[in-house]
């Protein structure tokens, strides 16, 4: 029996919806961790990040990532930016086209940074920033912070390098891979236009 979002737009977008909002709760969903690409001119890179929060109702994900990331620079330089995601067993993948908007101590890092487990903040109290060349193999951590005997009031050091990363959503693009026929559709949010696609 075909799903109800086999060919309604609505269904679908709908099911896009539930599966990213599940993902931010939901350790198991394969939504949680999406492919972030992001890049200017020739420099062009991709890594897998953290789905951290999904408001439907402002078309808005968001991220955390550290200040010092070589993404930061890039997306200072181009905000656009691409986010891939693929459920293996709901056989949908979505790619979402995103402007992105780095925060960085305001309200909003102030908000996040509140509900950031400490076991999370860790990453944030490395000395140099990620992709800093080492000579050695190396967390970046003090031996001393390289465990999980840091208290809180430690952990808050880690706060001057944390950032939340917020994509508006621009266009959103569904398929769905299915043994009666492959389905694709484009949903265009800054001109509220849906399309089908060839699969």
């Amino acid at each position: 029996m075909l799903p109800a979002y086999y060919e309604d737009f609505s269904e679908i977008k709908k099911k896009i919806w539930l599966m990213l909002e599940d993902a931010v709760s939901n350790r198991n969903s394969q939504f949680r961790i999406p492919t972030f690409i992001c890049g200017f001119n020739s420099d062009i890179n991709g890594r897998i990040i953290v789905l951290r929060k999904v408001d439907k109702q402002n078309n808005v994900v968001q991220f955390h990532s550290d200040i010092r990331s070589d993404k930061i620079e890039i997306l200072k330089k181009n905000s656009n930016a691409a986010m891939l995601f693929y459920d293996k067993e709901e056989k949908i993948q979505v790619r979402l086209k995103i402007e992105c908007l780095i925060n960085h101590q305001n309200e909003i890092t102030k908000a996040s940074w509140e509900k950031t487990q400490h076991i999370s903040r860790k990453c944030y109290l490395v000395d140099n920033g990620p992709g800093t060349v080492s000579d050695i193999p190396t967390s970046g951590l003090k031996p001393e912070l390289d465990n999980f005997d840091y208290t809180k009031e430690q952990s808050e050091k880690g706060y001057k390098n944390f950032t939340v990363i917020q994509c508006k959503i621009k266009s959103i693009e569904w398929l769905y891979l299915a043994a009666k026929g492959h389905r694709r559709a484009r949903f265009d949010l800054e001109n509220n236009k849906d399309s089908w696609l060839i699969p």
